[in-house]
């Protein structure tokens, strides 16, 4: 038994099985977009971590601002005003959409959800939240109320929070009514329009909660005319527009917020994952002027806005800006997306090819141009004996997501994408 083998033993030992891990394999140290294991197996990381390492391991800067930190105190815990945390916090709010200009720091991004749920209930005096299918949110009561991803991850929770309704999200690939994108129209919106008619009057809705890219449903980035629609019918009835940006987020997609892309702003936006390169952080952030209504006794968190976390997020904000990796993600994803379309052209199992930034899905379908998830699970331990580590996503778990950090080197590129093409060769050789 090797050495990996032992310490997954010890895991399955005493670690509960929802702490889920997606393989066998240890982590002895890791650098950039290379990942060590105890027995010396080297990997290069095409999952950062799921979507949190945006700077890849170990990031010099971001260490070095942990290390400085925890010299002088670990834990500020609402009795202390930490320079840390300010810190993060202006620095954060100087790179959202303009006008989301105060945050509340949690932990993660069920917390920061729980959180954007309360801020909008409390301020607005309205109850109703509207999430879309196929969303993932979280796992705590409040957020997994709204996740819809698989319902394996709602069994046996029932009853969750009520007022809680669902509309569909816009995967044009896999269209619930049928249509492609060009011909839509808006379908997805009119939802709305019937919700509002027949089961909740909009008046009573308290908030829409959107991922502007759909992550763990299926890695969808939403059309902009959807978001742009959805923008109008919040300002309409005065419903409030939250955008869950905790995976899409910190220059994922090649700007510091998706929503971007769209040229929408959210009225409360979500973040996490990749804010603290690793160290545990979340942030619900909206305008000043509607934080100042959510009173200082509705919400708390002990170890939210920790000082270490903190001052990790503060250098990995300041990291991306310095080290220009917004344009950075743009070229990586356009080279990444290049190559796998080109691999599409030549294999009809790749259904579509999509994402933005270092943010890109590849759709895997069988020959009636159904769901294929076996053909993607394959490709993924394929990948992972040939060195790379791929996660996937979807309802039929056929969606491959590749997310390097925003500063993989094009030899790096050059060699995950070579192994995934290679892979893919050998397994429809297989097949056929």
């Amino acid at each position: 038994m090797t050495e990996d083998d032992r310490l997954v033993q010890r895991a399955l030992a005493v670690i509960a099985p929802p702490a889920h891990h997606y393989y066998p394999i240890t982590i002895a140290h890791g650098k950039g977009t290379e990942v060590v294991s105890i027995d010396g197996r080297r990997f290069l990381d095409f999952s950062s971590g799921l979507a949190v390492l945006n700077l890849g391991h170990n990031h010099p800067k971001v260490i070095q601002a942990v290390k400085k930190q925890a010299d002088h105190y670990l834990h500020a815990g609402g009795i202390y005003y930490s320079e840390a945390t300010v810190a993060a916090a202006e620095e954060l709010t100087s790179v959202t959409p303009q006008g989301l200009d105060m945050l509340f720091f949690g932990n993660s991004g069920a917390e920061a959800v729980e959180g954007a749920l309360k801020l909008a209930r409390y301020t607005s005096g309205r109850q109703t939240i509207i999430a879309c299918t196929g969303g993932f949110h979280g796992r705590t009561m409040g957020a997994l109320s709204l996740t819809s991803s698989s319902s394996a991850y709602r069994r046996r929770y029932h009853p969750l929070l009520p007022s809680v309704y669902h509309v569909s999200y816009p995967a044009c690939f896999i269209c619930s009514c049928g249509m492609n994108a060009e011909a839509c129209g808006g379908k997805c919106l009119e939802e709305l329009d019937r919700l509002f008619q027949r089961q909740v009057p909009p008046e009573e809705v308290a908030a829409i909660i959107i991922e502007p890219f759909l992550g763990e449903g299926g890695y969808y980035p939403a059309p902009r005319s959807y978001l742009k629609g959805l923008r109008k019918i919040c300002d309409q009835y005065g419903i409030l527009l939250i955008f869950d940006e905790v995976q899409s987020g910190i220059g994922r997609t090649g700007k510091w917020f998706c929503c971007e892309n769209a040229g929408v702003k959210p009225d409360i936006l979500v973040t996490a994952k990749a804010v603290a390169s690793g160290l545990p952080l979340g942030a619900v952030i909206a305008s000043r002027q509607l934080m100042n209504k959510w009173d200082s006794p509705s919400h708390g968190s002990t170890f939210g806005g920790n000082p270490v976390s903190c001052a990790a997020a503060l250098a990995t904000l300041r990291a991306i800006k310095e080290e220009g990796l917004l344009e950075r993600s743009c070229v990586a994803g356009a080279k990444m997306v290049s190559y796998l379309q080109e691999v599409a052209m030549h294999n009809p199992s790749i259904g579509e090819v999509r994402g933005m930034g270092c943010m890109i899905g590849v759709e895997f379908v069988d020959e009636a141009g159904a769901a294929d998830g076996r053909l993607c699970q394959n490709l993924i331990d394929e990948c992972l004996a040939k060195g790379v580590i791929l996660i996937g996503c979807g309802l039929k778990r056929n969606v491959v997501r590749l997310i390097p950090p925003l500063n993989v080197s094009d030899a790096e590129l050059k060699q995950a994408l070579g192994i995934f093409s290679d892979a893919l060769v050998e397994l429809t050789r297989r097949k056929n």
